[in-house]
């Protein structure tokens, strides 16, 4: 006899409200300060063990890799971000998905800002708390398609 075997019947994507979406959000808030201050330790604790960074220009850190990054390079000095929807898949995973801008020191001396779009993925931990798992920035280029017919109707032009 095997055993029982748990649903395979997915989750519903849900959008996240109240507690939980702000529980993620102070997480990002605090991923955020973390790069900026070079807080190392507040990194590890926020970053799942598991963690796939994946840089704008397609650079992929591990968990030991980005805190190694932000360690040499200390790179952040603002970070940005707008209107962010929080998705959840069961009570344990969360995307998080919404505009970024980053203000950064350049590799040959000064300054840039990078904007674009980012996807994060969160799991609850066992211990309650929300990591990160994944991190992926797509930064802003030409928009050759314009917006949908639908887009238009909708007003909403800047979604192309």
């Amino acid at each position: 006899m095997s055993a029982p075997r748990a649903s395979s019947a997915p989750s519903a994507v849900t959008v996240a409200a109240g507690e939980v979406r702000e529980a993620v959000l102070a997480a990002e808030t605090a991923r955020q300060r973390a790069l900026i201050a070079k807080d190392l330790e507040a990194l590890d604790a926020l970053f799942d063990d598991a963690l796939v960074h994946v840089h704008a220009p397609g650079e992929a850190h591990t968990k030991a890799l980005l805190l190694e990054h932000v360690a040499t390079r200390g790179v952040y000095l603002e970070i940005t971000r707008g209107d962010l929807l929080v998705r959840l898949i069961g009570d344990e995973v969360a995307i998080v998905t919404g505009p970024i801008t980053n203000r950064m020191k350049a590799p040959g001396g000064g300054e840039r800002t990078l904007s674009g779009e980012v996807t994060q993925v969160l799991r609850r931990a066992g211990d309650g708390r929300w990591r990160f798992v994944s991190f992926q920035m797509t930064p802003y280029g030409d928009r050759v398609w314009g917006a949908l017919p639908s887009q238009h109707a909708a007003g909403r032009e800047e979604d192309a």
